[in-house]
């Protein structure tokens, strides 16, 4: 049998129990019938029966459907043992299975019809002290129903809070990883976009040391600006995540690209080499979630071009409106030549990837409600998205 660990307040609760009993009895002697042929020995006896069983009330928490059975069985000789077997089925009522009490409280009204039958001919004071005792009963079985409804009730709802609560932490941390795979991506593309110029400018001055002054000036120009905005970016977003892991209030003071800056972005391009022809965008502002995508989604297919197929002529399109959505298409062509220019050459292999910048494209796509496709088409390759736009 498991040990029973009683707290102070389990204590409290057994003792006032223990009291209420006792005083119960001593309250109720002067009621109960007593026959009168019965000698004062057995009145002792009576009497310290009634005293031990208000004493096994503190033994009511290891064994309360033995100590109930015990005493409702004691009870149907004894006197002076009412209050202990109230406190015994209120104690099974209250902490045990339905099937125990059911029990309890089927031995405990067992002699019920044969009183309700013998009750014309039952004296006016003992028929009343019996329907007492069984009303009292009855009302410390229900007493226990109610408490143990109750205690389940909390249990209940302790436990949904502690779900709740838990869920929302759960929530939390989603959010919070979400955040973060949101910052990675945009690390990804704002520093790849600025890294692969800085290599295909470095690039070129390693490979052409011969090139006029002006150029090499130009170049050096291009790769201190790309430096000096590359770590602009890095900083912000270092400091997003130590602001609190890219919280919203750091997010929203970060400056967002917009579809309009889609003419700065391959002015950029152009200047690292690039030939590149733009078509669009629309001349109407797209939704800022909208402008975004479409433009995160044409800096890394531009850096993708200038990794994987270096020298390649580049299309983009962007065309759409309210209503209709968003349509951006990233085409180039096969790169010139049998073998790309050794810088370039050199350009891309320290820059491929694993495809990593597509999956995070196509995530973008989703999360905008969009679509992405990418794939070869004539010796080069496309990408191409829709994105909705609400009119």
């Amino acid at each position: 049998m498991r040990r029973t660990h009683r707290t102070r307040r389990d204590w409290a609760v057994d003792l006032g129990l223990f009291f209420f009993a006792a005083c119960f009895a001593a309250v109720s002697s002067q009621s109960i019938p007593v026959a009168e042929d019965l000698g004062p020995g057995w009145r002792a006896a009576d009497q310290a029966v009634g005293g031990l069983g208000c004493a096994a009330v503190l033994l009511r928490r290891r064994r309360p459907v033995p100590l109930a059975v015990v005493l409702l069985l004691a009870g149907s000789q004894a006197h002076y043992l009412a209050g202990p077997t109230m406190v015994a089925v209120f104690t099974v009522a209250a902490s045990r299975p339905w099937k125990a009490t059911a029990w309890v409280a089927a031995l405990a009204f067992a002699p019920l019809p044969v009183f309700l039958w013998q009750i014309p001919d039952m004296a006016e004071e003992r028929a009343g002290s019996a329907l007492t005792y069984f009303a009292l009963i009855a009302g410390a079985i229900g007493w226990g129903l109610f408490r143990r409804s109750r205690q389940q009730l909390i249990a209940s709802l302790r436990e949904r809070a502690e779900l709740a609560e838990a869920d929302a932490e759960s929530r939390a941390e989603r959010a919070r990883m979400e955040a973060r795979e949101e910052i990675a991506r945009e690390m990804h593309d704002v520093l790849g976009h600025r890294l692969t110029l800085l290599s295909v400018h470095a690039g070129a001055l390693e490979f052409n040391s011969g090139a006029p002054r002006a150029e090499i000036e130009r170049a050096a120009g291009v790769m201190r600006e790309s430096a000096r905005l590359a770590l602009h970016d890095l900083r912000e977003v270092i400091g997003v995540l130590r602001a609190g892991s890219g919280s919203a209030s750091a997010e929203g003071e970060r400056p967002q690209p917009e579809l309009a800056d889609l003419a700065r972005l391959v002015a950029e391009a152009r200047a690292a080499g690039g030939r590149i022809d733009l078509a669009g965008p629309p001349g109407e502002a797209a939704p800022p979630l909208v402008g975004r995508t479409a433009y995160r989604i044409v800096q890394e297919a531009l850096t993708n071009v200038r990794k994987h197929a270096p020298g390649a002529a580049v299309d983009v399109r962007v065309t759409g409106g309210p209503g209709d959505g968003l349509t951006v298409e990233v085409r180039n062509a096969r790169p010139p030549g049998p073998d790309p220019a050794p810088a370039a050459a050199a350009v891309k292999t320290a820059g491929e990837g694993g495809g990593q910048g597509l999956i995070g494209l196509g995530e973008r796509a989703r999360l905008a409600g969009g679509e992405l496709t990418a794939v070869p088409a004539d010796g080069g390759f496309r990408v191409q998205a829709w994105l909705p736009w609400q009119s």
